[in-house]
């Protein structure tokens, strides 16, 4: 069964072996990877649609030496926690698909479809696993139909909750990673003469109700350069800072920093699951 829909009229799309389609006869072919885009043109006027081959090479570098394996292994635990036993779960902003992947897996989980804005990211994603559905699109146009998804899972990416309300079935559960105050924080030390903590996200208190929070606080060595770049390199940074600052970093050959998280879980306003 296909959850996703279509991007010109809101049908639900027919998965074929090479495309998608849906009753109006819109179609939608599948990259050869496996995955389909149904981000319309006009919905992003950027010229670069999310992240580029660097940052995602860099993540998937990065993560593969297993340095976010305790967040992972937490946000695992928390999905557990809370699915049932044909949970529905959108991953909004997967990226390389390195904790969908991980989640589908250690989870039990039969159906998980992925969204991500960038091309580059899911042309690795989808070859990760062939079970899970991705498809391009944007945070704030979901290609799902309303109430399709048990389970919301937004690590690290723009927040639509708009979006997150329409598509989350009423018992459903919304799950947030997000960076707290000291996340990266000698890396910046490193890089800038002011340095500046993370402020606290802005939540939409109208739409969702927090039920549950854990903060993750844990130090990382990075033990070669190439892995202090690679995590420079996968975080919004890397296009913000000057030359000069940059080779600051590429001098180290180790670095110490602090990985700072929060695992969120959210529920609609007005439901009462727990």
């Amino acid at each position: 069964m296909s959850f996703f829909i279509c991007p010109v009229c809101n049908s639900v799309l027919s998965e074929q072996e090479s495309r998608y389609s849906c009753e109006n006869n819109h179609c939608f072919d599948k990259a050869k990877q496996g995955y389909v885009n149904l981000l319309m043109s006009q919905q992003s006027s950027l010229k670069r649609h999310g992240d580029d081959k660097l940052m995602v090479k860099s993540r998937r570098d990065f993560l593969g030496k297993g340095y976010y394996s305790e967040l992972c292994d937490k946000i695992c635990l928390t999905v557990d926690r809370i699915k049932k036993n044909d949970s529905v779960l959108f991953d909004i902003g997967c990226g390389e698909g390195y904790y969908t992947t991980k989640i589908k897996s250690r989870c039990d989980l039969h159906t998980v479809f992925g969204i991500d804005i960038s091309k580059n990211a899911l042309q690795y994603a989808a070859k990760l696993d062939k079970s899970i559905k991705y498809a391009v699109a944007s945070a704030f146009q979901l290609p799902f139909a309303s109430d399709s998804a048990d389970i919301l899972l937004n690590i690290f990416a723009p927040c639509a909750y708009d979006e997150f309300e329409r598509v989350l079935k009423n018992d459903g559960f919304l799950i947030k990673v997000v960076p707290l105050s000291e996340h990266l924080w000698e890396l910046k030390k490193a890089i800038y003469k002011e340095p500046y903590k993370n402020k606290p996200e802005i939540k939409n208190d109208e739409l969702f109700a927090l039920v549950d929070s854990k903060e993750l606080k844990y130090n990382i060595t990075l033990e070669t350069s190439e892995d202090i770049f690679n995590l420079f390199t996968m975080t919004p940074y890397y296009y913000k800072t000057s030359k000069e600052d940059t080779k600051k970093l590429l001098e180290l050959e180790t670095l110490t920093t602090t990985v700072h998280f929060a695992i969120e879980i959210y529920k609609k306003v007005g439901t009462d699951n727990v």
